[in-house]
């Protein structure tokens, strides 16, 4: 019997995370466990005969599975036949669907983010939205495998979701077509003349499928200056396989160890002599959807000085799972152990900080400025507790923004930064010297006392009127810029 451990970035079956295989271990009830397990014997009698309908009890004996992993952290849970078809689909990167990580959070389903080409990203679903009903029904309080359910199925069936998003004031509606969710974890393309790597999740091909686009993006452009390596919003993946991944960029030295309730359990991940690279600089980029087995290669690659990190600081989960097989397609998911990087830092909780901080918007930049508990592994109430005395930063100013001519909507700010620290051979201190952004002014952060009054306040203004007296040339040429504004509105 053998058992598969985990490191992913959602608390869900769809999430993956960092995969092994350990024998199943033995164990002895005490006797206090008995006297409680008979008590949970009574309690099922008492509702399987009283209860005011009849139940199911399958149903109610799987709940108190769920239940009692749940209560452990958020990334431990009972897997039912569906849910551990559902995971072993995910690792193997194919499945029906509408393409999204998404986790519980009271009650709610909250994406974790959209995997790249698939219906959910191209409808423009974020990491962060709440999902609040499909196809009209409400799934507030639906256990959320049985939401994932609902939105599986198969491919060209059609289904809308039903989306409440941060600075939204309405919850909106998304029409999604299912398809055969196919996850392309590896990209390649140039960008100048550097290369560009996008690795999207962790599945069972991805250290094989980057070696080999890598291999084949160097062969077709053999003056390639360095590389960036882009894991943001990948929420983790099979283990083995982000070590296979940083493995391939270093040249000898531990890659990550993994470490359980006994001090004396200690795994470390070497790696083999060989840099695919031969040095090149290599640029990193992360942000907060960026978790677990992405973590793993990004802390890798930072403290064996190997590459910068640029973005933002990554999700913040330092935890490795343990799918234990039960038998008849059933199975546990467990956190058995932390990971801690090269240096001995664990990140649980307080996420990889980059080396270069930059904001993909003004808009990200505020609210990381403003919101004091933001969507990581920090805001869950059960996560691991951090190392003692660390916690993860708090609001604050990040280091740059986008410039007032920056097209934010056809260009990528942080992939330009990157681009520049490569330019500066992956001198990051040269980089951040020549800003192309700033920061934003703490006016521009923060609204202004009475700003959202003062705006609603103009809006119910009848167009053409002014407060206090006014002149008839005043309130013609505000009735001309008021016209002027609606026109404009209008082409919008």
């Amino acid at each position: 019997m053998k058992n598969i451990y985990l490191a992913g970035a959602a608390a869900v079956a769809l999430s993956i995370g960092a995969v092994a295989y350990a024998s199943q271990p033995a164990f002895s009830p005490r006797s206090d466990t008995y006297k409680q397990l008979e008590l949970f014997g009574n309690v099922l009698a008492i509702v399987q005969q009283d209860y005011v309908v009849p139940v199911d009890s399958k149903k109610l004996i799987n709940a108190a599975l769920e239940g009692m992993l749940g209560s452990l952290d958020p990334h431990s849970n009972y897997l039912s036949d569906d849910d551990y078809n559902d995971l072993k689909e995910k690792t193997r990167g194919s499945y029906g669907g509408i393409g999204l990580e998404v986790t519980s959070e009271d009650g709610a389903v909250k994406v974790v983010t959209p995997i790249d080409d698939t219906p959910a990203q191209k409808a423009g679903i974020q990491s962060g939205d709440y999902i609040t009903a499909i196809d009209g029904t409400s799934i507030l309080g639906l256990p959320l495998n049985d939401a994932i359910t609902k939105m599986k199925g198969d491919p060209n069936t059609k289904l809308i979701v039903t989306i409440v998003r941060t600075g939204k004031t309405e919850p909106f509606d998304v029409p999604l077509t299912r398809e055969i969710i196919v996850v392309k974890s590896v990209k390649t393309r140039m960008e100048g003349d550097y290369g560009y790597l996008r690795i999207a999740s962790f599945s069972e091909t991805t250290a094989n499928d980057t070696k080999t686009q890598l291999a084949d993006l160097m062969a077709k452009n053999p003056k390639m200056k360095g590389l960036v390596l882009d894991l943001r919003n990948n929420p983790g993946g099979l283990l083995e396989q982000s070590v296979g991944v940083a493995d391939l960029f270093l040249d000898g030295g531990e890659i990550v160890s993994q470490r359980g309730r006994d001090p004396k359990d200690i795994i470390r991940y070497q790696a083999k002599k060989g840099d695919m690279l031969n040095g090149k600089p290599i640029v990193v980029l992360t942000n907060p959807g960026t978790a677990s087995a992405a973590e793993i290669v990004s802390g890798a690659l930072q403290d064996q000085k190997r590459a910068t990190i640029v973005g933002l600081t990554t999700f913040g989960k330092g935890s490795v799972q343990s799918v234990i097989d039960l038998g008849d397609n059933r199975a546990v998911k467990l956190t058995t152990a932390r990971y801690y990087t090269p240096s001995g830092r664990s990140i649980q909780k307080t996420g990889i900080e980059p080396d270069l901080e930059v904001a993909q918007s003004k808009e990200q930049a505020k609210y990381i400025a403003t919101s004091a508990m933001q969507y990581t592994e920090a805001a869950y109430g059960n996560a691991l507790n951090a190392d003692e005395g660390k916690a993860r930063r708090s609001a604050h100013a990040v280091q740059e923004v986008p410039p007032e001519d920056f097209d934010t909507k056809t260009g990528d700010f942080e992939l330009t930064r990157a681009l520049d620290v490569l330019k500066y051979n992956g001198d990051v201190k040269l980089a951040a010297a020549h800003p192309r952004g700033a920061k934003l002014a703490d006016a521009d952060l923060v609204d202004k006392p009475g700003a959202k009054f003062d705006a609603k306040a103009k809006a119910a203004t009848p167009a053409g009127t002014v407060s206090g007296a006014s002149s008839s040339s005043a309130s013609s040429s505000s009735s001309s810029s008021s016209s002027a504004s609606s026109s404009s509105a209008e082409k919008k």
